[in-house]
């Protein structure tokens, strides 16, 4: 009979685990690629600037309302049943795209994709970490939001060997990869299980177990939650405000959202037309090799990862703001500049998105990291707006300024936040 405060072992990675792993990261793959269509959908059709601006507010418009709809509705309903919801309007808004021929008709479909985008990421923000062994959380959620990264990557790889024929069948090739990747999620999200810390949080502790058994086994269920139990009496309660919690995270995710669209899905359309692709290209492409550092997420310190990613991007914007006169004219001065800032985003970015889903208590989760989701992207419109007349070096002014504001979370996290990093419990994370 195992004790119920020392397993005989430590959790295994299943392939229940594997499934789960693969389905958070397509998921996090369709939202990046979706989001970035936008900033290629601006060549589909002529317009005027004021249409090209509410086309790429148009991405984190519908996101938002996503958010809205989709973190609440997961804390009701479930983190699966959510899922299919958002897997159902992907494919509408899939086969629309194909048939979008005018203005009109990209934004339409383009808000279906983004509104199941939206929901799909959130609900992954939230489910992950319930779902995951205790002792490979921090890597795994960083490696799903390096399919981000992946996703934003394929898109310009696509529209750069699509780029040279009709946009019908650029239109066409975007589509149809949503949809084959759509049939892989699909399969993995059938092996998958409810989030079992969900149901036991609503009261379904029959339910809870009798899934657990079905997707991990009896031992293994039993494993891990002696695993929970023997962490949580071994750790120090966290104690941290409301208040502190919403302005780090908050302040955290909208300089990732907005610091790094306004550089990689903005800057292009906006100043550098004819190299739109290529910069959502490099971006993208940094960002997924470098993601590989999420491989340490459960060694190293959360709030030191926040402190060197918010801190290191900043120091870079400003040398990109205070040389703003060479690398326009060296364009090689350039790619290098947004090779080493994309470096040190991507850091602030695997660790903000992490930490704004694990310091919530579980039967709100999903409606607190959409809170913080919803005000954050957001805010990221409204820069889309305010700095639609802005000349070069006002653009890389205000871009400063905003990761300003996310090296203030993260000092405040530093300071007042607890350490949610180094294999510690989603239980002792959220301060439950």
């Amino acid at each position: 009979m195992m004790s119920e405060t020392t397993p005989v072992r430590e959790e295994r990675w299943t392939s229940t685990d594997s499934w789960s792993f693969w389905a958070f990261g397509l998921g996090m793959l369709l939202e990046a690629y979706i989001f970035g269509m936008a900033t290629i959908a601006t060549g589909w059709v002529h317009m005027p600037p004021h249409l090209r601006s509410l086309l790429l507010a148009w991405a984190p418009l519908w996101l938002i309302i996503g958010i809205a709809v989709a973190g609440p509705l997961a804390d009701y309903v479930g983190r699966k049943n959510t899922f299919y919801v958002t897997m159902a309007l992907y494919g509408v808004g899939a086969v629309g795209i194909v048939f979008s021929y005018s203005y009109i008709l990209i934004l339409v479909f383009l808000a279906v994709l983004l509104f199941a985008a939206g929901g799909e990421m959130n609900t992954i923000m939230a489910a992950s970490h319930e779902v995951m062994p205790t002792k490979h959380r921090g890597k795994t959620m960083m490696m799903e939001i390096n399919f981000i990264n992946l996703g934003g990557f394929l898109l310009a790889v696509v529209s750069l060997l699509s780029a040279y024929h009709a946009v019908a069948f650029q239109r066409g090739m975007i589509a149809a990869t949503i949809l084959v990747v759509l049939f892989v999620l699909f399969l993995a999200r059938s092996r998958t299980p409810e989030s079992i810390r969900w149901l036991e949080r609503r009261g379904l502790h029959e339910r809870a177990r009798q899934e657990a058994e079905k997707y991990y086994g009896p031992e293994e269920y039993q494993v891990r939650q002696a695993v929970r139990q023997q962490k949580d009496q071994a750790a120090v309660p966290a104690q941290v405000s409301l208040g502190v919690r919403f302005y780090a995270t908050t302040a955290i995710a909208f300089a990732g959202t907005a610091g790094f669209g306004l550089m990689t899905y903005v800057l292009g359309p906006s100043y550098f037309n004819h190299y739109t692709a290529l910069i959502l290209l490099v971006a993208t492409g940094v960002g997924f090799f470098s993601g590989f550092l999420g491989l340490l997420a459960d060694s190293w310190s959360r709030k030191s990862m926040l402190l060197w990613g918010y801190g290191g991007t900043f120091v870079i914007t400003a040398i990109i703001y205070l040389t703003v006169s060479q690398w326009t004219k060296t364009i090689g001065l350039f790619w290098v500049l947004l090779v080493v800032l994309n470096l040190f985003v991507n850091i602030s970015y695997l660790t903000e998105d992490t930490l704004k889903g694990e310091v919530w208590p579980t039967a709100r989760r999903g409606t607190y990291t959409a809170v913080v989701r919803f005000v954050s992207i957001g805010l990221y419109i409204f820069t889309i707006y305010m700095t639609q007349n802005y000349n070069l070096h006002q653009y890389m002014l205000f871009n400063l300024v905003i990761w300003a504001i996310g090296l203030s979370g993260a000092v405040l996290w530093a300071i007042k936040g607890h350490e949610t990093g180094r294999g510690t419990t989603i239980e002792s994370a959220s301060g439950e």
